[in-house]
């Protein structure tokens, strides 16, 4: 089979590497998409290697066909149209699949777009609901409100019926954001996001904050938060050391969460089949009627992976940018 092999952070080379084949639990899945997601670009260049027993291949999420079943699954089969949540290996032709990281394509989305939900989705649920339990009436603070995960954590935190506040660096994806559903749309470069929060909950502050900057938004995040509030840092684009005021935290009686996706085991309590049921049962249904919607900012092929991955670092694309394997059935 064909894959993406990086040779370095921006030079990749689409060629012939080993055949996969599912073990025992595992399924075999012909790739039509891979979604692009920015710890591919960290792995690219070196800082974030594979879980152990992981694919040394990019790619964490996938869309594609059932092309064989390993010993001991049920419940799927050959021929069905499917996404994956991945450890790694989703830029190729082929991918094994542990049966429990599988989706169902979603009613109304087409095959290739559904490659860049995987990622957004689990992320989005699992800490927006599962760990945070947003609520009716609360106040979500999106950090990136433009990008994938963004895009899809306001629709959701909408259907869940918590009020969405974001931040984003241009005024077309400041627009994208409030046509998602977001009630305050924050200019970072230009505002204060701390003082448009205060100003917009009189003074009390944001109950959930979905963070992907990291150090350099500890102390502001801290400010923004309300009391018995919820930071949650999922990234860490702003680096990785902050000082963390113990008073401010205990003050508000708030919760500082890290939480990451990639490197949880296949099963267990927190482990990523779980989440994966989670979003097939509450997210898909969101998805079905319309409350939830991709938003798939660029298409580009497989061997223009390079490229997707540039677009990416460059913040010039809102949404997903999704890589195009072969053409869907």
């Amino acid at each position: 089979m064909h894959a993406i092999v990086a040779e370095s952070a921006d030079q990749f080379l689409w060629q012939q590497v080993p055949d996969v084949t599912p073990g025992r639990g595992e399924v075999l899945v012909k790739v039509s998409a891979a979604g692009v997601n920015r710890a591919d670009l960290l792995q690219a260049a070196g800082h974030y290697p594979p879980p152990p027993g992981a694919s040394e291949l990019l790619g964490m999420e996938v869309s594609g066909v059932i092309d064989a079943l390993g010993d001991g699954v049920r419940g799927w089969t050959v021929g069905q149209e499917v996404c994956a949540l991945l450890a790694g290996g989703g830029y190729a032709e082929y991918v094994a699949v542990p049966a429990g990281q599988l989706l169902p394509i979603p009613r109304g989305v087409g095959l290739q777009d559904a490659a860049g939900l995987p990622e957004v989705a689990c992320t989005v649920w699992s800490n927006l609901a599962l760990t945070a339990h947003l609520s009716q009436g609360q106040l979500l603070l999106i950090h990136g409100g433009a990008s994938g995960v963004g895009t899809h954590a306001i629709q959701v935190a909408r259907a869940l019926g918590a009020r969405v506040a974001v931040t984003a660096g241009s005024a077309p994806k400041l627009e994208l954001c409030r046509e998602l559903g977001a009630d305050i749309a924050i200019a970072y470069r230009d505002e204060d996001f701390v003082a448009r929060i205060h100003e917009a909950t009189d003074g009390a502050g944001a109950d959930v904050i979905l963070d992907i900057i990291g150090a350099a938004y500890l102390d502001r995040n801290l400010d923004a938060l309300a009391s018995d509030g919820q930071l949650i840092v999922i990234g860490m684009q702003g680096g990785i050391k902050g000082e963390l005021n113990l008073g401010k935290l205990v003050g508000k009686r708030a919760r500082v969460i890290g939480t990451a996706l990639r490197g949880r085991p296949v099963t267990g309590p927190s482990g990523k089949s779980a989440v994966v049921e989670a979003v097939t049962a509450s997210v898909w249904p969101m998805i079905a009627d319309g409350r939830v919607r991709p938003v798939i900012g660029a298409h580009l092929p497989i061997q223009q992976a390079a490229q997707a991955h540039q677009l990416l670092s460059s913040g010039a694309v809102a949404g997903k940018i999704v890589l195009t394997v072969c053409s869907p059935r």
